[in-house]
């Protein structure tokens, strides 16, 4: 999901039996508005180690009556999530912390990607856990460089280079 959507959680958005969360608004300048498309509103699934990682933030978070927001800026009194220039503030100086320079939240979408890919998703699926309409947005998003793609490189090099030994050796 996006940063804006992600900052606009509520905890009543979380459907903590099924394992599922409503993605149903964004939030951007602190303005509060649907999601881009039909494609984003639709449900997400929440795999159990995230879930446990939900009920921990939870029960420590200052907010946590089912209307208040997940990520509710304590500046705010949490009337509002934390801005989109507070996360990026964060998340910049956790990157310069961890040698890996500076560079926008949006790299977590395009990270996602490649770890989908990385573990052999098919596009169509990626797709869909991305949220985007059109399959084309998600083929934008690059891929990885896997472990099966050097092997199988490998194997053609392999062929090409012991073929082209194979016919210049003399008869």
């Amino acid at each position: 999901m996006t940063v804006s959507e992600a900052l606009a959680l509520r905890w009543d958005d979380v459907d903590w039996l099924q394992g599922k969360l409503r993605v149903e608004r964004g939030i951007v300048c602190q303005q509060v508005d649907d999601v881009k498309s039909s494609e984003s509103r639709k449900q997400m699934v929440i795999a159990g180690e995230l879930l446990t990682a939900l009920k921990t933030w939870k029960q420590a978070a200052q907010f946590s009556a089912p209307g208040d927001w997940i990520f509710a800026s304590p500046a705010q009194i949490g009337r509002l999530p934390w801005s989109y220039n507070q996360v990026w503030r964060i998340y910049q100086k956790a990157a310069k912390a961890a040698g890996i320079g500076g560079f926008g939240t949006h790299s977590l979408r395009h990270t996602f990607r490649t770890w989908l890919d990385s573990v052999g998703t098919p596009v169509g699926i990626m797709q869909k856990l991305m949220r985007h309409t059109d399959v084309r947005t998600t083929m934008q998003y690059g891929e990885a460089f896997t472990a099966d793609m050097a092997e199988a490189h490998g194997k053609v090099v392999g062929l090409a280079l012991n073929g082209a030994q194979t016919e210049r050796k003399p008869s």
